[in-house]
């Protein structure tokens, strides 16, 4: 699994970036890859606003209000199950909305 987090290094995005790390190690998870994101064109081609969080090319997460550690586990464990049409949940990870 890959996750990238999306921003131009500011102070939001920062947080983010630290939350998916401190999800990941939480979740004990050696099998995923943190990218940090910071090249402008590179994020434009995946949200419009920052920061953004993709799971496995998969937009789960743009703007704010930002995800907390444990909105991120479940991000990540939502990801990796296949909901039997062949897709993932993506959305936003409120696990109910369905976005």
């Amino acid at each position: 699994m890959i996750i990238k987090v999306l921003g131009p290094g500011c102070h939001n995005c920062q947080i983010v970036h630290e939350n998916v790390l401190k999800a990941v190690e939480e979740l004990e998870r050696t099998d995923i890859t943190v990218e940090y994101v910071k090249d402008t064109a590179k994020i434009s081609k995946y949200v419009m606003a920052t920061p953004g969080v993709v799971i496995d090319e998969v937009v789960v997460h743009e703007g704010k209000p930002l995800p907390t550690v444990d909105i991120i586990k479940e991000m990540i464990i939502d990801e990796e199950y296949d909901f039997g049409d062949g897709e993932s949940s993506g959305g936003c990870g409120c696990g109910g909305c369905g976005c």
